[in-house]
């Protein structure tokens, strides 16, 4: 699906929420978002210019009725932008392979105009296709995420600027990590998906903690660099080897971590080439967006479209 079919297809709200009651009621019963009861649920009167009424009042949670609307509980949930201008927004993001910052989303979609001073600035709010894209990233985290098995590799990273490129007066410390780089974990399966998230400090207990959480028992191999918090994965019971980088040995029969490391050049590749800088805080909202490429990257863009719009 290419962004003029797409336009093609949800010119306006009412093809776009349309679509999105489908996807949330297939069988066309209306739930309460609050209470979870399909009873003595009431439409509400169409307003002025629109042809069907999206807007519910719910008589089972609340005797005096409780009022929701297709988008309650969901991303698009009190946003400024329309709902067919956050599906275009969506499908830039999902056939971007190194992703798209905002701005550049906001002159995709929104085009450009001139401002007082003669500049030349986007005609959509910055700040609410922003935060538009933000909510879609948190929406692409999989919920149903199933143990990585097979051949696993596990590797460590770190994402962020280096201290000494700081003027002076800005610098932190002097450490790789103090203050400026944010370490990341990852494990991908040779043949499968890959899962990773930020650590606030790289220890042995916290890489422990992660491998337990995303890794099968079942694994047939777990190969990771000779960092020393992969060290008790013999005792934990995973068929573990390693590779040792600092005698410049990757490639060890079926034993390497080239796959993870091609995955942490695109996510790297992505943040200094699009979005040139990514705060702490936000960074795991866009690890979930290159996740889900990798993770999705076989499918249908109509399907993981659909798909991510069931998870919002």
């Amino acid at each position: 699906m290419t962004l003029t079919e797409l336009t093609d297809r949800f010119p306006d709200e009412a093809t776009a929420k349309a679509h999105l009651f489908n996807l949330r009621w297939p069988d066309g019963t209306v739930t309460c978002p609050r209470c979870h009861k399909d009873e003595k649920i009431y439409r509400r009167a169409a307003r002025k210019g629109e042809a069907v009424s999206y807007r519910w009042t719910c008589k089972s949670c609340n005797k005096n009725g409780y009022g929701f609307s297709l988008t309650t509980g969901t991303i698009f949930e009190e946003a400024k932008l329309p709902l067919h201008k956050f599906f275009q927004i969506l499908l830039l993001m999902l056939t971007s392979k190194k992703g798209m910052s905002a701005r550049q989303v906001q002159r995709t979609v929104f085009g450009q105009t001139r401002n007082r001073k003669g500049w030349v600035v986007g005609k959509g709010s910055y700040e609410s296709t922003w935060y538009a894209c933000h909510r879609i990233r948190a929406a692409m985290k999989d919920a149903r995420f199933r143990r990585l098995t097979g051949v696993v590799e596990i590797d460590e990273t770190y994402v962020g600027g280096s201290d000494r490129n700081r003027h002076k007066n800005k610098r932190k410390g002097t450490g790789m990590t103090e203050g400026t780089k944010v370490p990341v974990i990852g494990a991908i399966a040779r043949k499968g998906n890959v899962v990773c998230q930020t650590l606030e400090r790289v220890t042995g207990n916290k890489m422990d903690e992660f491998v337990k959480d995303t890794v099968s028992s079942r694994v047939s191999l777990v190969a990771t660099d000779e960092h020393k918090g992969y060290a008790r994965l013999d005792q934990m019971g995973y068929p573990h080897e390693t590779v040792t980088h600092s005698k410049g040995e990757y490639v060890r029969g079926n034993v390497h971590t080239a796959k993870l490391d091609a995955f942490w050049s695109l996510v790297k590749r992505g943040i200094m080439g699009s979005f040139h800088q990514v705060s702490r805080s936000y960074l795991p909202l866009y690890l979930n967006e290159f996740s889900y490429r990798h993770n999705n990257r076989g499918r249908y863009i109509r399907d993981t479209f659909d798909h991510v719009l069931t998870s919002c």
